[in-house]
């Protein structure tokens, strides 16, 4: 039987190690984005942060980088983590990153984004790590469960091809909608109460989301490459990336079509995006935080980890992303008390290990023994 990792403890000096290559290694892919801005950064996601302000986060980074690897020596013993955090370091030095700048970039075709994932990743691993090391639901999950890796590599590839799923996701809107004369509607909308136009967003982006994830669970063919979602059985801050290229292109794009037909002000959807970005995060971590009140407004942890639990008496529930009274309306809201699922993933499927593997599979087989219809194994 494999031996799984232990979860890392403060004063072990195992956490400042990992923080050491983390940050070494968000500081050497950064330069990157400097040598080779018009490639490897995305004009919209540019205009949101400025070249000094990604200079200094750099500077303190490799700071850290050093620090954190320090603290790893003197707690550990076991430095192969510090040594690596510091080869890092000197080579983010050794490569200029210290002294480079920014520089007016030119107008291309094609971009990847590894300016989103870098300092997406960044803020996501700087809130949610702490809150799942301190207040831990499953207290001996580790950090570095065994599909760690896997999962990591969906927010990375989600993230540097954020340009194309863009261009895709609008496509079937721009098609459908897009002969329309909208700019009354347009108006009328961007004009509302910014909290109450950002309300609107998300619940009718929340109701088109509800109906195409029920159709994700309902429907044979496409269940095969949803389930890749529910397949982890460690849910964290990293799992709910776990999402299959399909999967993001169906969803994404039933999300665009109220934002586009309705027309929101940019900051109106710059706000629903980060929103939606740290929500989707929240409600898959590891954490045990009551929300109180909170939530039966707004979907939360528990209220999600029952999504994806194993209990096949409980498949087909909390659809919605963001407002549970939407699964209250069609019937499918499940939250008994501060009770929690025994587990999550799907104990009737099996599925290949990695990224590679799972992207190709749902296209030629089911992950459901004997191919057999999720109805006929479960409601889920």
């Amino acid at each position: 039987m494999k031996k799984q990792n232990k979860r890392m403890r403060v004063g072990e000096g195992r956490i400042s190690g990992a923080i050491s290559i983390f940050l070494g290694s968000l500081s050497l892919t950064s330069i990157l984005c400097f040598k080779f801005p018009e490639q490897l950064t995305t004009p919209e996601f540019r205009e949101v942060y400025t070249a000094d302000m990604v200079e200094n986060l750099m500077f303190g980074a490799i700071i850290a980088t050093f620090l954190f690897a320090l603290v790893s020596i003197l707690l550990n013993k076991n430095k192969s983590n510090a040594v690596i955090g510091i080869i890092l370091g000197v080579l983010a030095i050794a490569v200029g990153g210290l002294t480079v700048e920014g520089r007016a970039v030119e107008k291309v075709s094609w971009s990847i984004g590894l300016d989103w994932l870098i300092l997406d990743l960044f803020i996501m691993a700087l809130l949610f790590v702490p809150i799942e090391l301190a207040f831990p639901k499953n207290k001996l999950q580790s950090k570095f469960h065994d599909e760690w890796r896997t999962d990591l590599i969906y927010f990375g590839i989600s993230h540097l091809a954020i340009q194309l799923f863009g261009v895709l996701t609008k496509k079937p809107a721009v098609a459908f909608f897009g002969w329309m004369n909208l700019e009354q509607v347009h108006e009328w909308v961007s004009g509302l109460p910014f909290v109450i136009e950002l309300f609107l967003a998300l619940l009718v982006t929340d109701i088109f989301q509800y109906w195409t994830h029920r159709f994700f669970h309902s429907h044979h063919y496409l269940w095969r490459f949803h389930s890749i979602h529910h397949s982890t059985q460690n849910m964290d801050w990293l799992a709910g990336s776990r999402t299959h290229f399909i999967d993001i292109f169906f969803t994404r794009s039933m999300s665009y079509i109220p934002l586009y037909v309705l027309g929101f002000s940019t900051l109106t959807f710059n706000v629903y995006i980060v929103f939606i970005a740290i929500h989707a995060v929240l409600i898959h971590s590891n954490t045990s935080i009551n929300f109180g009140i909170l939530k039966y407004i707004i979907t939360t942890p528990q209220y999600h980890h029952w999504h994806h639990c194993e209990e096949p008496e409980h498949y087909g529930n909390n659809f919605a992303v963001v407002f549970p009274f939407i699964d209250k309306i069609f019937g499918t809201y499940y939250l008994p008390g501060k009770e929690w699922p025994k587990g999550t993933g799907l104990i009737d499927a099996s599925f290949p290990k990695g990224f590679v593997k799972q992207l190709a599979f749902p296209f030629t087989k089911s992950p459901f023994k004997n191919d057999l219809l999720p109805e006929e194994k479960s409601k889920r």
